[in-house]
């Protein structure tokens, strides 16, 4: 029996472009510390080993300070080898990261970069079967290839892939794709142990032998991804097998949908604001559709102010928003404006009702009325 932790898609250097002034480089630093905390989680599990299924990096052209800050954190656990296999986005072509200097001389005696598809021995009687990505568009199943020489062997052989396997994927024409049917025959026969996978952010057990996973990113990527933060904690031989998933993840994304139709409903939207918890480190794209009046309009709008500055990011998803401000006769007497103001006021509100210019003026009523309200 071995234990290993199997890991994939850190892609150190990641930017996204929702997270402004300090949030990214503590999303950076974020990525860096998961790193420490997989190799404190080995030690402690008595791990033999980390794998890490592809794209340690987002790109072959990442800074050297990503590239340094990744190799101490590996570092920092010297009695735990880190396996490194190049994926889509980071793959073994002539632009490597991996063959870059600054990798190569800093890069410590636990790193270990997965270069070829020769077996690699990592503990006595277990093997590491690497199907490494030499450019970003393969023509072949990777992992089938790799596969394919394999005779039987008395080793516990761990199959180290990247990429979407046939059965998930709509894009059934893509040569890339890796035949799940293909591994799980193998499985049958005893000529592999187990499937560690990447490319899927999120922890995800493949078929029916519970030996085909995908453990996601250690840290969450976008907003689609169903149960990314983990690592998988593995304990295989010929026999048996365990998978256990552990959470070490500090950032989350959430998506909602929200029908505002008055004050109840703005209630609702604060109440599940208030309590989201770690916000500095929850990035939140809500989609709003509905009818409200003006006032409630600028409450709504205070109510995201005030949460975008507590957030790491906070998006409308204005493809999917349609919130439409018709101001009453209560939010206009309130203004209590006179003269050239009030005329303004007026014609705002003519222009606010339909055509081309509704959405502007129902802005601009909304602003207004905040205006008047902060110097109240």
């Amino acid at each position: 029996m071995v234990k290993f932790i199997h890991t994939a898609d850190w892609q150190l250097g990641m930017t996204r472009h929702f997270l402004a002034g300090e949030a990214q480089p503590r999303f950076d630093g974020a990525r860096i510390d998961a790193i420490r905390t997989i190799g404190a989680l080995a030690v402690d599990e008595g791990c033999s080993f980390v794998v890490v299924c592809g794209d340690v990096f987002e790109s072959n052209q990442v800074s050297r300070q990503v590239i340094l800050r990744a190799l101490e954190a590996m570092g920092a656990t010297p009695q735990v080898s880190f396996y490194l296999l190049p994926g889509n986005h980071d793959p073994l072509d002539a632009s490597s990261v991996y063959i870059s200097p600054t990798f190569t001389e800093h890069k410590a005696d636990n790193v270990v970069v997965l270069a070829d598809s020769n077996p690699v021995e990592v503990v006595s009687g277990v093997e590491l079967v690497p199907a490494p990505w030499f450019t970003k568009r393969p023509l072949i199943d990777l992992v089938a290839d790799v596969c394919n020489p394999l005779e039987d062997a008395d080793a516990v052989r761990i199959v180290v892939g990247h990429g979407a396997i046939d059965e998930r994927s709509p894009n059934k024409s893509d040569p890339a794709l890796i035949s799940l049917s293909s591994l799980e025959e193998r499985i049958d026969t005893g000529q592999i142990h187990y499937v560690a996978l990447g490319d899927r952010h999120s922890t995800t057990d493949e078929g029916r032998t519970g030996r085909v996973w995908y453990s996601g990113a250690p840290e969450p990527t976008d907003y689609d991804e169903d149960d990314p933060g983990n690592v998988l904690i593995v304990e295989v031989d010929d026999q048996h097998v365990e998978v256990m998933p552990r959470r070490v993840g500090a950032w989350q994304f959430h998506h909602r949908d929200w029908e505002l139709t008055g004050d109840t409903d703005l209630d609702t939207l604060e109440e599940w604001l208030d309590g989201l918890d770690a916000k500095d480190r929850s990035i939140i794209k809500v989609a709003i559709v509905g009818q409200v009046t003006l006032d409630q309009k600028a409450r709504l709008d205070r109510l995201l102010e005030h949460h975008a500055n507590l957030l790491a990011a906070l998006e409308t998803w204005e493809r999917r928003s349609e919130l439409v401000v018709v101001p009453d006769d209560a939010d206009l007497s309130d203004l209590g404006l006179s003269g050239f103001a009030q005329e303004a006021v007026s014609d705002l509100s003519d222009l606010a009702g339909s055509g081309e210019q509704a959405v502007v003026a129902r802005d601009a009523l909304a602003l207004l009325r905040r205006l008047v309200g902060a110097g109240t």
